[in-house]
């Protein structure tokens, strides 16, 4: 019975993943049924394809730093010390994670482009004729909304790993002797090691397969990998050159997973962990609430002043600000078929994103069981095979499923389900790479103490494992809802007609010229972002009241 339930997310990935990546494989690179391996000697005989490849790795890598360099210190806030609307800030920190790149392009552009609210404002201000702030189609734009999008993993994970660890070891460093510096260095770093590295990669693979924030923001002079993917197979309809840089693409990134995975089973340790009521404490003196505000503070400008850009534009109409973007919402002024009532659009979405969470802590948990489990071969194979669809186009995976899944047995084409199975697929990596390190981290002499006393298995994990990673699996539900929230490009090609979801109503919008389509599609995405902050707060709610404590 064990062995099955740990062959379900196997089996999962088989189905949806490796069977429709094989289908576009063998379409693109097989059309005849012989091995053509023409596309694969254009990639390495052309160095185009090798100035690509350099820029989407150190474009990733710099995105990563500086993204830890904005997340680690909010972290460590967010971990240590309780203050008032903490559930609120950390909700609105991840809101910015869920929203499409389409959407946070647009916001970046209304707040810092050429007629942005922020240049207009410093024009009127010190009476220039000519915008002073010129990032469009520059590497800084990137850079800065890699930064928006990603820094809340850094705050989730490294935070949630954080807020647990015993703070009795940093104690006893600074007794015998150790400064703050030589105690972070020295005790904290080595214990958030395995977080900081699941966090760190996770971003960089986000960045390595960013899509939409280069291609809006970035313009002709920039392209990633996956950027070469789309243009390659819409554009020029080079399919066969498309998929030979899928395939790069995706050995890169089990190269980097396995490289990974091996890292973090030699630094992985048992740990001591504690509850949050004995390892936060309310922040006392001057010093340390400034440096908290400070912390805050830039937090919330970097993610959300863009935001509010996008909100106002929302209520900004030609006559001054009103509700007319929201109210056109509700007509359909065309009789297009297309038209989507917000409701039923808001509907689809969190009954993808409900059915998303169940099926990814469903595989997750179960993945994460099984990489954890003391078979370091074993966990060394799978564990870059369980994170392989993070580093796939999820245009890729769309496009897979109508190969694959649309004659029998799997005839799912015409289904809804496919949204979710889709979902699940971006989602579960997540639950896992947020459960592994607290399930490596819980000390055998738990589970053995528990049995020694009588307990059977199935209350040594009532009793022991659920009450510690209970946190870990509701932040990693937090995850899969918030990316099926948001999820676009794979949705794009796999949801009907009849029921489409939040962001692709928010796409046929920007897809139509004009004003009005414009700031309806803002407010659909004003929508999407309330919607997303209710259920992010909800399930906050729920982790504190819940058995979401260590």
């Amino acid at each position: 019975m064990r062995l099955v339930v740990f062959l379900l997310p196997l089996a999962y990935l088989a189905v949806f993943f490796f069977y429709p990546l094989a289908e576009i494989l063998r379409v693109s690179l097989a059309p005849e049924g012989v091995l053509d391996l023409r596309p694969l000697r254009v990639l390495v005989t052309d160095g185009y394809y090798a100035r690509v490849l350099w820029f989407t790795t150190w474009q990733a890598a710099v995105s990563t730093a500086l993204t830890l360099l904005l997340g680690l210190p909010a972290a460590y806030v967010f971990a240590r010390y309780r203050f008032p609307g903490k559930t609120l800030l950390r909700a609105l920190t991840t809101i910015p994670f869920v929203l499409p790149t389409l959407v946070v392009a647009t916001a970046f552009t209304s707040l810092l482009g050429p007629r942005g609210w922020l240049n207009t404002w410093l024009m009127g201000a010190l009476n220039l004729e000519r915008p002073p702030i010129r990032l469009m189609h520059t590497i800084w734009i990137i850079l800065l909304a890699h930064v928006f999008y990603n820094a809340t993993v850094i705050v989730r994970i490294v935070g949630g790993f954080w807020a647990n660890l015993d703070p009795r070891l940093e104690e006893a460093a600074r007794v015998l002797g150790a400064d703050r510096w030589r105690t972070l260095r020295r005790v904290t770093l080595p214990l958030l090691r395995p977080s900081l590295m699941a966090a760190s990669l996770l971003v960089f693979l986000f960045c390595f397969t960013s899509f939409g924030v280069i291609l809006v923001l970035g313009g002709p002079r920039f392209a990633t990998l996956e950027v070469e993917i789309y243009r390659q197979a819409v554009h020029l309809f080079h399919l066969p050159v498309a998929a030979a840089l899928a395939l790069v693409q995706m050995v890169i990134t089990f190269v980097v997973m396995s490289v990974y995975t091996r890292i973090q089973a030699r630094t992985a340790v048992p740990l001591s962990f504690r509850p949050q009521q004995t390892t936060q404490r309310h922040p006392r003196g001057w010093r340390t609430r400034w440096m908290l505000l400070a912390i805050l503070g830039t937090m919330l400008v970097v993610l959300l002043v863009p935001l509010l850009s996008l909100a106002a534009r929302s209520f900004a109409t030609e006559a001054g600000w009103s509700l007319r973007f929201y109210r056109e919402l509700f007509i359909n002024r065309r009789e297009s078929i297309l038209f989507v009532p917000p409701i039923e659009a808001v509907r689809n979405s969190l009954v993808f994103a409900l059915a998303t969470v169940g099926l990814s802590l469903l595989m997750g948990v179960i993945s994460a069981y099984l990489l954890a489990r003391p078979r370091r071969g074993l966990s060394a194979l799978l564990d870059p095979v369980f994170m392989l669809p993070l580093g796939t186009s999820a245009v890729t995976l769309g496009f897979g499923f109508i190969l694959a899944l649309d004659h029998p047995p799997l005839n799912l084409r015409t289904s809804p389900i496919l949204v979710p199975l889709a979902h699940t697929l971006v989602a579960f990596p997540f639950v896992v790479r947020t459960l592994l390190p607290v399930l490596r981290g819980i000390h055998p002499h738990l589970r053995d103490a528990a049995s020694v006393l009588g307990a059977s298995p199935a209350q040594v994990w009532l009793r022991v494992d659920l009450p510690i990673v209970g946190r870990a699996v509701l932040v990693g539900a937090v995850f899969a809802f918030t990316i099926s929230m948001g999820e676009f490009g794979a949705t794009s090609l796999v949801a009907r007609p009849e029921f489409p979801t939040m962001p692709v109503a928010i796409y046929r919008f920007l897809g139509q010229p004009g004003a009005l389509n414009y700031g309806q599609a803002l407010a659909m995405s004003t929508l999407l972002m309330a919607v997303c902050t209710a259920g992010l707060i909800l399930i906050e709610r729920f982790r504190y009241r819940g058995v979401g404590e260590f």
